[in-house]
């Protein structure tokens, strides 16, 4: 599996951005994606998943309400589509994928064994 995500850049605080990842190497539509964040001097962080089978979506809090992900199976990509960004929202960004997680553990980064090699998302205030 290789993911190859785009689309991060320098926006100000308020603005939208949309970041995507392609998937290639395996059938798309069975893989969980997920996206997850580092901000400078902090922990990679959960931001959200979404599930092949069902497509069941799942969001850390600090987010809920303003970024949401899609995926596209024809064009074998996930989004994470972002609004209203704050300065804290500063960070890379990286896809991740793997199959078989289960609902309760979509937030563990240990479930996801495929990464892709990050976007940055820079947030003026």
């Amino acid at each position: 599996v290789q993911l190859q995500a785009s689309g991060g850049g320098l926006v100000q605080a308020g603005d939208s951005l949309r970041l995507s990842c392609v998937f290639s190497g395996r059938t798309f539509s069975s893989y969980t994606l997920g996206w997850f964040r580092q901000a400078p001097g902090k922990d990679r962080e959960f931001v959200a998943a979404i599930r092949g089978s069902s497509s069941t979506t799942v969001y850390a809090d600090t987010v809920k309400g303003r970024f949401t992900i899609s995926r596209d199976n024809a064009k074998n990509t996930v989004y994470l589509h972002m609004i209203s960004l704050r300065p804290e929202d500063t960070a890379v960004y990286y896809c991740a994928a793997d199959r078989g997680i289960i609902l309760s553990s979509l937030r563990q980064q240990s479930q996801y064994d495929y990464w892709g090699q990050g976007t940055l998302v820079t947030v003026s205030s």
